[in-house]
């Protein structure tokens, strides 16, 4: 269990906190749950980046780890963006449905992908590309600017950008697993 490793759990247990605060808030208006979320969001978020580090620099990268970290971020992310993509009134900015559609879908898809190429190929390897990382960046300020409930013109820019990472990087890794399934090894002859 490295140190790494221990972010990423305590990133995964904060998720709950999270949308417990958010939908307490939704439920009850008292601004107090909402700071909280924002909180709790923002420090799960960054820590995302903390894990990321503290793997790198004292060479503490693991297996539990590559596993843990995009789960994490998953986690945090989907729930974060459907329950704000549903109407609550007053109290908070609506995300676009587009957005959270296009997140689950490009999710559900990887993960669909990544189980075909692991069962005809054997265990394939992803590796994270940079419009994957803009994707993720723009998701979590869309989340935070939701709840922050700045100027939703900008929401809606946001959540554009979002949605076209999203969406290329979704096709990137397609493709990425697309080769890794046409790389399969033949199967030697016994002569």
């Amino acid at each position: 269990m490295t140190t790494a490793n221990k972010i990423t759990i305590a990133r995964i247990l904060m998720v709950p906190l999270f949308v417990v605060e958010l939908l307490h808030y939704i439920g009850t208006g008292v601004e107090l749950h909402r700071w909280l979320a924002i909180v709790i969001f923002t420090v799960t978020a960054v820590g995302d980046g903390v894990d990321g580090y503290v793997a790198r620099r004292f060479q503490q990268r693991t297996e539990m780890g590559a596993l843990l970290d995009p789960l994490a971020d998953k986690l945090l992310l989907v729930l974060g963006l459907v329950v704000l993509s549903l109407d609550h009134g007053p109290r908070l900015d609506r995300i676009p449905l587009w957005l959270t559609g296009t997140v689950l879908g490009r999710d559900v898809m990887l993960l669909l992908l990544l189980v075909l190429v692991n069962y005809l190929v054997g265990k394939g390897t992803v590796r994270p590309h940079f419009t994957g990382k803009v994707a993720t960046v723009l998701q979590m300020i869309c989340v935070v600017w939701a709840m922050l409930r700045w100027n939703t013109d900008w929401l809606f820019f946001l959540a554009v950008g979002a949605t076209a990472f999203t969406a290329v990087s979704g096709l990137i890794y397609f493709r990425d697993g697309i080769r890794m399934m046409r790389a399969k090894p033949e199967p030697r002859s016994s002569a």
